[in-house]
């Protein structure tokens, strides 16, 4: 039976405990700051780095000081008055605008997947090869096709998959970043006459043969499919790297994002509303979904996918 602080711990996503660990690590041995911090020190920290980190860092360092003056018993003192006022006044006098990702348009994910269809029955493709890229063509797709977040595809599982060839695929995902109380969410992709997400999946599941697993687990040299997931941190690269081999052009523009702000792109070219993205894509509120949409009808073309 899980012992309390595993119970504790599984409250709180990887991804957070990774990022407040390194927070911590940075104000404490790079900047010399000592815990329990005073409003003083806070805001002596911020003012030092006001000009080389993003007032959203800033926000996620503060944040990760307040988690750990709370779990400490002792008094949070990010919520002082005068932090506030240092932060507020960090954002007036450096600005910045939020970097996106470079949307990955329809075009140049069918070329990332004809590279791949390209090596898979090229006479040169060994085992090795064949297991990876018949997993990278199953992360494409249904990356895109569901707008999925890089944390929310490595966190997939076999057991949670269900395939209907020519039909659909439907995951469930028991927690994500948006599902802050863990309640499990279930998502549908349908099958399209190109660059389907079905066939791809239902590939990959049927060279795996397993039942059980995560699904995008990570694949060594020697062409072994390890029990641990790729790491969602390593998506980015991989991405990059697919889109390179593929001739994409500024390939290293590209993240993880790219495939969500892709998906939400085509999606408002071809007239989805804002509710219907929302839903299906997972957003809680508009403004979120506003980050991913731009009027760009470049992919119009391609409304007979579906």
């Amino acid at each position: 039976m899980p012992s309390r602080d595993q119970y504790i711990e599984a409250a709180t996503r990887e991804n957070t405990r990774r990022s407040y660990r390194a927070a911590l690590k940075h104000y404490e041995e790079e900047w010399g700051g000592l815990l329990p911090a005073t409003a003083d020190s806070i805001t002596r920290y911020l003012t030092d780095h006001a000009d080389t980190l993003s007032v959203n860092t800033l926000k996620q360092r503060l944040a990760a000081l307040a988690r750990w003056h709370t779990d400490q018993g002792f008094p949070d003192p990010t919520k002082a008055p005068l932090v506030k006022t240092v932060l507020k006044g960090i954002r007036r006098l450096h600005p910045a605008v939020e970097k996106q990702a470079k949307p990955l348009q329809l075009d140049e994910l069918k070329a990332a997947d004809d590279w791949l269809k390209g090596q898979l029955v090229a006479p040169t493709c060994d085992v090795v090869s064949r297991t990876r890229y018949t997993r990278d063509r199953a992360l494409l797709l249904l990356g895109f096709w569901r707008g999925f977040r890089s944390d929310e595809l490595c966190n997939l599982r076999i057991e949670h998959v269900t395939v209907r060839p020519g039909e659909a695929v439907t995951l469930h995902l028991p927690s994500s970043k948006g599902d802050r109380e863990n309640r499990g969410s279930s998502y549908h992709a349908p099958a399209l006459h190109q660059l389907c997400p079905v066939d791809a999946v239902n590939e990959w599941l049927t060279m795996v043969g397993c039942s059980n697993g995560p699904l995008f687990p990570s694949v060594d040299r020697w062409g072994n499919i390890a029990d641990s997931s790729m790491n969602s941190g390593s998506i980015n690269k991989w991405l990059r790297q697919l889109l390179h081999n593929a001739g994409v052009e500024a390939s290293e523009e590209y993240s993880s994002h790219s495939l969500r702000r892709g998906f939400a792109g085509w999606a408002n070219a071809n007239h989805w509303d804002v509710k219907t993205l929302m839903q299906y894509v997972g957003w809680k509120d508009v403004q979120s979904a506003m980050r991913y949409v731009d009027g760009n009808d470049a992919l119009e073309a391609f409304r007979t996918l579906i």
